[in-house]
């Protein structure tokens, strides 16, 4: 059946009452303003706030703010801010709830002094962030990349159109408390964009106020990219047609340091986790799941798979990552309390089966060198340092140098979207097209890889022989022969 009716307010009173957002756009007068606008922030966080705010009130409606595209703005706008999160793979099938606590909409490229003035407006007691770790221009060591143009944002010489500039030239001139709400996947994520808030002031000529707070968070929720399967399914589970619907599994989660000078939503009563210490669930987090799901995107793009539960599908796969999760991940940190890192990596490969989602393998392996310091990295150097060899760990990592190759097992193109992608490139043309050459070649990206694992003669050996094996085999023969 097609579906005519198009998303907005006229369309409510006809969806189901299960269908209709728990708030109106427009009902609830705006306290948070959010910096990225894309699907994970409108399918986690949002969803939280509204739920938030529907059971126990409060003034929390959310400015979304798009950074760059005007897309998803102008589709938003055509249906009176309203959206909808189609959930898939849960019991009884599709479910789709329409949602609207967008109180007001900002662009960044288009209006930067509009949404300075929106952050400096003591009605917004909190900005939170979902913009991929390189929107904020730090390096590995945590020092901001400062070049001739962030300078000129941050000393008014030119429009803020970064997120450094943003928040340092907001606070210049903001007097009631604030609180920065990274919802990024940074590990430390709370004190990172401190650190860079601190160093973009100091630029400007200022001090960091008292009144700001920086809580770390740690968000979970697989947020695919929307297909035009999904598009289709949205419109037959919500009853109306939407230009932009997000798409998520039915799993979710948010840990958020609880340090809020300006009050915040009871998110809480939303299920979000408050605490005093988020460290323990963000390793958790970033050590057993990210790094099995980098593990399924590396592996399964150079086997050909396309998708991440077809991935995990691989004949050995599965044992390959319960081993990895139980030889190499779980010695290496202790878990929250009543959780168990097994019992955790095996909630994360039912979710990664779920083929629903059609969560793409190319679409987890963007972005490696800005993600593996994180997710694997560490893992790794604990196992050095305890003097075991992180079997697991590092065919993982020579999974990730044989993708940034470029190509698949079959000779296909693979796309390196990744930051360092030129430099990559550029140390993979001088090096020998041999396993010894190409971890050689990488090992030497001095922006990825610490001296202590980049010197690591152990280490190097396992991955030259991983590499090895990857090239003389290919990844599914490879996983295979390991699970046995």
């Amino acid at each position: 059946m097609t579906v005519t009716t198009m998303l907005g307010l006229a369309a409510l009173p006809g969806l189901a009452p299960e269908s209709r957002p728990a708030v109106r756009p427009g009902d609830v007068r705006p306290g948070v303003l959010h910096l990225g606008l894309g699907a994970f922030h409108r399918a986690h966080q949002a969803v939280y706030t509204e739920n938030a705010v529907a059971a126990s009130g409060g003034d929390w409606g959310i400015v979304g703010v798009a950074p760059r595209s005007r897309e998803v703005l102008d589709q938003l706008r055509a249906q009176d801010r309203l959206y909808s999160v189609l959930t898939v793979g849960g019991e009884g099938g599709d479910h789709a709830r329409a949602v609207g606590i967008l109180s007001d909409l900002g662009h960044v490229a288009g209006d930067p002094y509009g949404v300075l003035a929106a952050i400096a407006d003591p009605g917004i007691r909190i900005v939170s962030l979902t913009v991929t770790e390189k929107a904020y221009r730090l390096g590995p060591d945590g020092k901001l990349l400062l070049d001739d143009d962030l300078r000129a944002q941050l000393t008014g010489q030119a429009p803020p159109t970064s997120i450094p500039a943003l928040l340092a030239r907001a606070l210049l001139v903001r007097e009631a408390p604030l609180t920065v709400l990274c919802c990024d996947n940074l590990q430390g994520n709370g004190p990172r964009i401190r650190g860079m808030v601190t160093q973009a002031l100091e630029v400007a000529g200022a001090a960091l106020p008292d009144h700001v707070e920086f809580p770390a968070t740690m968000v979970d929720r697989i947020v695919p990219a929307t297909s035009a399967d999904h598009l289709r399914r949205a419109a037959a589970a919500l009853g109306a047609a939407d230009r932009v619907p997000v798409v998520a599994e039915p799993f979710h989660q948010w840990v958020i340091e609880d340090r809020f000078p300006g009050g915040r939503p009871d998110w809480a009563a939303a299920g979000a986790i408050m605490t005093t210490d988020v460290a323990p669930w963000e390793t958790l987090k970033l050590r057993a799941l990210n790094s099995v799901h980098s593990a399924c995107a590396y592996l399964g793009a150079l086997a050909g798979c396309e998708m991440i539960a077809e991935a995990l599908e691989l004949p050995g796969m599965g044992t390959v990552l319960r081993r990895f999760l139980a030889e190499d991940i779980a010695p290496t940190f202790e878990p929250p309390a009543g959780v168990t890192v097994r019992d955790y990596g095996e909630t994360a490969l039912q979710r990664f089966a779920n083929r629903d989602l059609g969560h793409r393998t190319i679409q987890v392996a963007m972005d490696g060198t800005q993600k593996l310091p994180h997710r694997l990295l560490g893992t790794i150097a604990d196992r050095r340092r305890a003097g075991a060899v992180p079997v697991w760990g590092a065919l993982v990592l020579a999974g990730w140098m044989r993708f940034a190759r470029g190509y698949a097992d079959d000779g296909s193109a693979l796309s390196l979207d990744d930051p360092l992608a030129g430099r990559i490139r550029e140390v993979l043309a001088g090096a020998p097209d041999t396993p010894d050459g190409l971890v050689g070649a990488l090992l030497g990206l001095t922006e990825v890889f610490p001296p202590e694992l980049a010197g690591d003669t152990g280490l190097r050996a396992e991955l030259v022989r991983w590499s090895g094996e990857l090239a003389r085999h290919g990844a599914a023969a490879t996983v295979a022969a390991a699970a046995q």
